[in-house]
């Protein structure tokens, strides 16, 4: 089966405890996989459409690129624990309820603006059902991390049923993602672990891209109204 990302066979090594066949658990592992990388092309192909007619509508792309991920199954479970869920692998159905970033998909606008915009857009679609909105942007994390994190639930239509699947989306900016994934990769490396020097060092960081950003949409702005006024010229 396509969609299937991990084997029941491996995870009854580890997990003795699932009541189940191994029938029964590589069942809910293909379904958690069906549901959600469904769930996630849907929203991409909604985002994507919705670029192409602002880019149509306004000669503009805002979105630069995006990026999904689905957790693996042990990383569900996992994230289920830290939520307080019980034997989580006897009750997926409470994780598929309760854990609402496994599936993620990361909007990469090209400035803070767009970000808005295209959350907007997407929110005024009627199968979309907003679960919560987390808003970094104006108020970034004490690390400097800024984004907007939307969780959403969207329907997903099988052969003989209809299932609401919720994502995660990150909506950043070019300049917020740069900081961000450069930000995770020192933090990989150096396993968590950051002296408050280099902590503060990207903390203002953060703050100059942020500088930039509004800089350079103010820029954007001035080359719209340039070229606006050069049109009525002609």
């Amino acid at each position: 089966m396509a969609f299937r990302y991990y084997n029941a066979e491996r995870i009854r090594e580890r997990m003795p405890e699932y009541n189940g066949t191994d029938e029964e658990l590589q069942d809910s592992i293909d379904n958690i996989s069906l549901l959600y990388n469904s769930a996630m092309k849907n929203l991409e192909t909604k985002l994507e459409i919705l670029s192409d007619d602002f880019d149509k509508t306004h000669e503009y792309m805002p979105i630069h690129h995006i990026q999904s991920r689905l957790k693996t199954f042990d990383s569900i479970l996992k994230k289920a624990v830290t939520y307080g869920i019980e034997d989580p692998v006897n009750n997926l159905d409470v994780v598929m309820r309760e854990v609402l970033d496994i599936a993620g998909i990361r909007v990469v606008c090209n400035y803070e603006e767009d970000i808005y915009s295209m959350s907007e857009l997407l929110l005024k679609q009627e199968d979309i059902e907003l679960i919560r909105m987390k808003d970094y942007c104006d108020t970034p994390k004490e690390s400097g991390y800024r984004s907007l994190h939307v969780v959403v639930s969207l329907p997903v239509y099988l052969v003989n049923r209809r299932a609401m699947v919720p994502v995660e989306i990150q909506f950043r900016s070019v300049a917020m993602d740069t900081w961000a994934s450069l930000e995770h990769e020192l933090r990989y490396k150096n396993k968590g672990q950051l002296s408050q020097e280099i902590v503060n060092g990207l903390k203002e960081c953060a703050e100059t891209l942020h500088e930039v950003d509004e800089r350079l949409s103010r820029i954007r702005h001035q080359v719209i109204s340039d070229e606006s006024e050069y049109s009525d010229r002609i």
